[in-house]
C-alpha cells in the first residue's frame, strides 16, 4: 500500500495552491502521510529537502513539471502520478474535475505502472545527466552557422552531418521536439532510440530508429574554415552543457526507468488522436 507521498506543485499553474491543498486533504483523510516539495527562490526543487522515504510522487502541473520530477528522482525508483493543470498532456493524465474520484481510485490500489525508458549522456570528463524526453545537441548562443559532427553507433560511423543540431529521443520524447523536427511518433512504452537531425543540409537525411541497447557517440567536428565549433548539449530542455570541436558525447539507455502511474483507461492512441485534432 502506498503510504508516503511527496507533492510537487507548479506554482505558476496552481497559483493559490487550491488543487495542492485538496490533494493533501484527500491523502490525509485516508490516513496517508504527505510532504510538500520545498523550492528555492528560483522555484527549483531543493534536493536536500526531499524526504528519504517516498512511495509515490504526485506532480501538479503539466508534462514539463512531471519530467523535472522524473529527472530529480530517477535513481530512486519512485512512481509518479501527474495531475494536469494545463492543456491535454501525454504524461499528466488526471484532470482536476476528476480529482477526488481519481485519487480515491489510486488509494484503493486500482492503478497500473508504465515503465518509460530514459537516456543517459556521458561527457569525456565523466560527468553525466539523464533525460526522459530527449538529449539535444544544438548551436550555442546567437551563432547561426550549421554544426559539423559525426555520429557513431556501437563504435561504427553511421553518418557525418551538417545541420543545426540533432535530437536523440526516447519513445516518450518522440511527441516533443522530435515530432516538431519531422521525426516519427513512437508508442511511449517501447524500448528504442530515435535520432532526428535538425534542419540538415542534405536532402537524404532522415530520422533513424535504433535499439535501446545501442551506444551512440556524437563527435563535434571543425567548422568549414577550420574554426572551433561551440555547441550546447541540453537534457530535457532543462540543463545545458557547452562542448566544442573534438569533444565527444556518449549516449545510452539509462540504468533506471521512470514509472508513470496510470489510473484512467485513456490510451496513448486516444491522447494522440485528441492532440492531432487540436484537443
Amino acid at each position: 500500500m502506498l503510504k508516503k507521498f511527496w507533492i510537487v506543485t507548479n506554482d505558476g499553474k496552481d497559483t493559490n495552491h487550491a488543487v495542492t491543498g485538496k490533494v493533501k486533504e484527500l491523502l490525509e483523510i485516508a490516513g496517508r502521510n504527505c510532504a510538500l516539495c520545498e523550492k528555492d527562490a528560483e522555484k527549483n526543487i531543493i534536493r536536500e529537502r526531499i524526504p528519504d522515504m517516498i512511495d509515490c510522487a504526485i506532480v501538479i502541473g503539466g508534462d514539463g513539471s512531471l519530467i523535472e520530477v522524473a529527472r530529480t528522482l530517477w535513481k530512486r525508483d519512485v512512481p509518479i502520478l501527474g495531475i494536469n493543470m494545463g492543456t491535454l498532456g501525454y504524461l499528466t493524465e488526471v484532470e482536476v474535475n476528476n480529482l477526488e474520484e481519481d485519487i480515491t481510485q489510486m488509494l484503493q490500489g486500482d492503478y497500473l505502472y508504465e515503465e518509460r525508458m530514459m537516456l543517459e549522456g556521458t561527457f569525456q570528463d565523466g560527468k553525466k545527466d539523464v533525460a526522459l524526453n530527449d538529449i539535444v545537441v544544438s548551436r550555442r548562443g546567437d551563432d547561426l552557422r550549421i554544426i559539423y559532427f559525426k555520429l557513431f553507433v556501437n563504435g561504427e560511423l553511421l553518418n557525418s552531418y551538417e545541420a543545426d543540431g540533432i535530437i536523440i529521443s526516447t519513445p516518450t520524447g518522440s511527441t516533443a521536439y522530435n515530432l516538431s523536427a519531422g521525426g516519427p511518433v513512437v508508442e511511449p512504452t517501447a524500448s528504442l532510440t530515435v535520432i532526428t537531425p535538425i534542419c540538415s543540409h542534405a536532402l537524404n537525411t532522415r530520422s533513424i530508429v535504433l535499439s535501446s541497447d545501442d551506444e551512440i557517440v556524437i563527435e563535434i567536428g571543425e567548422g568549414r574554415r577550420g574554426n572551433i565549433e561551440k555547441v550546447l548539449v541540453t537534457f530535457d530542455g532543462a540543463t545545458s552543457v557547452p562542448i566544442q570541436t573534438g569533444d565527444k558525447l556518449t549516449i545510452c539507455k539509462a540504468e533506471k526507468t521512470t514509472k508513470i502511474m496510470k489510473i484512467n483507461k485513456i490510451s496513448f492512441l486516444e491522447i494522440l488522436r485528441r492532440k492531432m485534432k487540436g484537443n
